[in-house]
């Protein structure tokens, strides 16, 4: 067991230093990672952090024995909100706790943090591989990951700017991301989560594992380019629950179904779980993994901008005049 620890630090140790930036000061090993602020960039720097997981969708992972999509899903989870406030995404640290170390799945890991991490820009500084076989079994594992960015204190979005009239942008989702497993899994019993769908064409399993997707180049572009005033990355709660968060007291957001390009696996996950259509918007992200305020007349730049992400722009609603809500309509 102490053979495969060693091996997995010095691979650790290898694959991190292709998502170094400048900024980082020395290597993966010390008692922690060090990270230079780049204050020349910046008149007035604030630190924007964020701390999550991957939930049980994780289970799945360990179903089916993919391990490569999760260790991007955690990086995605913490770089999307800390890019949601405007920020440059700087370095992440991570946290994979286990029963016993296996050797290939947490290298597994490890590679799809270190994707992740080159899709989002930031440095893979250090992090945390605890032996916990007393609370994990033999085969049991978590992940966690912490993240750090900054942004110009003029740069970070003030909700009070949001006024009615002003457009709501959605931009696609790769399916369910990383939010409502514990029901997926009620769902889809072992028998069915083999099942293909013509609709998906594949097996619901790997539709489920697809990895989130990961916005913060985009949003970081957005925001130093002054064309969006917030935005709303959508997680649990779905786009209800995440939009009223950026909303002012006396505004409500109105997003039409209509304009909404719901992808098949939430019509099947519906059908098959018999799930109520409110249900399912209040769980799920329905297709759209960011929400956009955006003021009308830069409506056409941000499409273009969104696109150049590859990604895929649709106007979904508007601020009216309200009480805070969010209706779906």
């Amino acid at each position: 067991m102490k053979k495969k620890a060693e091996n997995l630090i010095s691979y650790i140790k290898e694959k991190t230093k292709i998502t170094f930036q400048k900024n980082v000061i020395g290597e993966i090993g010390f008692f922690s990672g060090l990270f230079s602020f780049p204050s020349k960039k910046y008149k007035n720097p604030v630190l924007v952090s964020s701390t999550d997981g991957v939930g049980t969708k994780i289970l799945l992972a360990q179903q089916f024995e993919e391990y490569i999509g999760i260790g991007i899903d955690l990086v995605a989870m913490n770089v999307n909100d800390v890019a949601v406030s405007g920020a440059e995404i700087l370095f992440l640290l991570d946290y994979i706790a286990v029963g016993e170390i296996k050797g290939k799945r947490e290298k597994e890991i490890i590679d799809g943090i270190i994707e992740g991490c080159k899709i989002a820009g930031c440095s893979l500084i250090g992090g945390e591989i605890a032996q916990m076989k007393d609370v994990y079994g033999k085969d049991g594992f978590d992940l966690a990951a912490f993240c750090v960015g900054i942004v110009e204190r003029s740069k970070i979005p003030d909700f009070k700017r949001i006024k009615a009239g002003d457009v709501l942008v959605g931009i696609n989702s790769n399916g369910v991301h990383s939010n409502g497993f514990s029901l997926l899994r009620k769902i889809f019993k072992k028998k069915k989560l083999q099942k293909y769908y013509e609709e998906i064409g594949m097996p619901i399993w790997k539709e489920l594992l697809k990895p989130t997707f990961i916005y913060s180049p985009l949003l970081h572009e957005l925001f130093s380019s002054s064309l969006i005033k917030a935005a709303s990355h959508i997680t649990g709660g779905g786009i209800p629950g995440n939009l009223i968060r950026i909303l002012p007291e006396d505004l409500k957001a109105r997003i039409e179904k209509k304009s909404l390009e719901i992808l098949p696996v939430f019509e099947i996950i519906k059908k098959e779980g018999k799930i109520e259509e409110k249900e399912m918007f209040n769980v799920f992200n329905m297709g759209i993994g960011t929400v956009l305020v955006v003021k009308s007349q830069n409506l056409n730049k941000v499409s273009e901008m969104v696109r150049k992400f590859n990604f895929i722009p649709y106007v979904i609603g508007e601020i009216i005049e309200g009480r805070k809500s969010v209706e779906i309509v």
